[in-house]
């Protein structure tokens, strides 16, 4: 089907559901100004997905993004009163609803947004604000009907080194280390004259939190990523980096260091050095989620290194530990788009988002145009066409050039893998068998010397764990005082602390450590665990 045609079906089958505004069919755009806390550059709005949206919903989006970090940028927006129309803010939110930036979409969801409800379903009451505010001022962006068949897991080590040990993989910190070692003994340098790194990350900026705090917490608590908190069986919320579990971890981190296996630029390097160190094949193992060293990893495909590529094991501190990287935490509740008070057309933006929550919009975002990025097969059942798989694991700008994908970590609305829509069909191009076809040769084998289908399956998995009756810590909007106060001890005292404690010297290590909780508790800290916990109390009260 050509291109145009497909945008016309789009269109007409938009129209009959009675989601676009009257200005789509006479061919006039409203541009929205979108601000979008994760965007990272320009996004032109003229690939094939963009256009197909505007076509079905008479809406161009014009991005904005943060120029230095998006809690300076949202505090900006605050200072001058002036906003987008749209906004997602990830954990700034708070910020934005105590200035009255944004306004209650319910009424409009109610006239407006059939597909909206029809999508959050049961959870759509989660939505509410609070208690004390039951409105909805933003549309959650974190996966709706979670299927766990896919993790980065707690650490990730190169399929070679996997390879070379028999496809024995780590379950404890104490294997991980030891391939580590023996591997670059055995190879100290790569095929092209690098010497080899045992461990690396970046610590410079934010990213601290993803290759340094989290796996802490998912590999030396063994607990799901609650962002910086534990959470125990009673509720009590506990600042995960005061715990004895973690002082292990940071102590072999230290030890690593010193030993000359931890990357001596990890503290200092930028995000685009680590990833550029990365797609050189030289780095053995990371501590890293997918979607922050994905990019590297696509190099690594389209340079033909397959065994320099990251396998994610699931790796704790010890072997009574269970790895919780499948468990479902809930949907999050705290971060999502909403429409601010300065928006001039708030009708065309909620029409925008209701298409986005419909199968059509949703099908688009993830599998793309037909004919263009998928096919009908004589089932009628949507594939994926060699090519184009290939495509996009080969080039790093496929979502970009394309549109596929692009837009669901956007800040929008989006099913989970696994999702089906009412033929029976995944939303997502992420399924079983999708991912057993598009396995590259070297997880084919990692797969069939495993004995699993899937590369998750190694993993404890989702129905192991029992279901939690509250969202990720992280995605909650704490009260400011919270707030103000876990951003200070994050990354005013945590983040250099553990920092010193790792590049310090063995010896200095217990000193460093002491200095660092000693900071923390003249900070503040045990007020803060009885305001999370008292936090926590009330989420808990809501849900029952």
């Amino acid at each position: 089907m050509k291109k145009k045609q497909v945008l016309a079906a789009v269109l007409g089958m938009a129209m009959l559901a009675g989601t676009i505004p009257a200005a789509a069919a006479e061919g006039d755009a409203v541009t929205l100004t979108y601000f979008n806390a994760d965007g990272k550059e320009e996004d032109p709005w003229t690939n094939p997905v963009a256009q197909a949206l505007t076509e079905a919903t008479g809406v161009k989006i014009q991005l904005t993004f943060p120029v230095t970090t998006d809690a300076e940028s949202v505090a900006l927006m605050i200072a001058d009163d002036d906003y987008p129309d749209l906004i997602f803010a990830k954990g700034n939110a708070g910020d934005l609803y105590d200035a009255g930036a944004y306004i209650d979409m319910e009424p409009l969801i109610d006239e407006y947004g059939p597909n909206i409800k029809k999508m959050f379903g049961d959870e759509y009451e989660k939505l509410r604000w609070s208690a004390d505010d039951p409105g909805i001022y933003q549309l959650s962006y974190y996966e709706l009907g979670h299927a766990a068949l896919t993790t980065s897991g707690p650490a990730q080590i190169q399929y070679g080194v996997l390879k070379e040990n028999g496809w024995k993989y780590p379950t404890t910190l104490a294997e991980y280390e030891e391939m580590i070692k023996s591997y670059l003994e055995a190879h100290p340098t790569t095929d092209d004259g690098y010497d080899r790194i045992g461990i690396s990350m970046t610590t410079s900026d934010w990213r601290w939190m993803i290759t340094l705090g989290n796996p802490a917490g998912f590999i030396a608590d063994a607990a799901p990523d609650n962002g910086q908190w534990l959470i125990d069986e009673d509720y009590n919320c506990i600042y995960k980096h005061r715990t004895e579990e973690e002082k292990e971890y940071f102590q072999w981190l230290c030890r690593m260091y010193n030993e000359g296996i931890l990357d001596p630029d990890f503290a200092t390097q930028t995000y685009e050095d680590y990833i550029a160190k990365l797609a050189t094949g030289r780095v053995v193992a990371i501590t890293d989620a997918m979607w922050d060293y994905q990019e590297a990893q696509t190099l690594l495909i389209g340079d033909g290194k397959l065994e320099q590529t990251y396998a994610a094991v699931p790796i704790t501190l010890r072997d009574d530990q269970t790895c919780p990287s499948l468990q479902y935490q809930g949907m999050g509740v705290g971060w999502g788009v909403g429409i601010s008070k300065d928006c001039e057309d708030p009708v065309a933006a909620i029409k925008f988002l209701d298409y986005i929550c419909s199968d059509e919009g949703q099908v688009l975002i993830h599998w793309g145009v037909e004919g263009v990025n998928y096919q009908i097969d004589e089932n009628g059942n949507r594939y994926r066409p060699e090519e184009e798989i290939q495509y996009q694991k080969s080039d790093a700008d496929y979502a970009k050039d394309t549109g596929v994908g692009y837009y669901v970590g956007n800040g929008w609305p989006h099913y989970s893998n696994g999702v089906l829509d009412p033929d029976g069909q995944p939303y997502t191009t992420v399924t079983t068998d999708s991912l057993v076809a598009e396995y590259n040769d070297i997880e084919k084998e990692a797969v069939e010397a495993w004995g699993v289908t899937l590369l998750a399956d190694i993993f404890p998995q989702a129905d192991e764990f029992e279901a939690l009756p509250y969202a990720p810590m992280w995605a909650y909007q704490k009260p400011s005082e919270l707030s103000e106060t876990e951003d200070m001890l994050n990354n005013e005292i945590a983040w250099p602390g553990l920092v010193k404690c790792v590049i310090g010297t063995e010896d200095e290590f217990e000193a460093n450590w002491q200095a660092m909780i000693d900071e923390l508790y003249a900070n503040g800290l045990e007020d803060m665990e009885a305001g999370m916990t008292a936090f926590m109390a009330e989420k808990i009260a809501a849900v029952e």
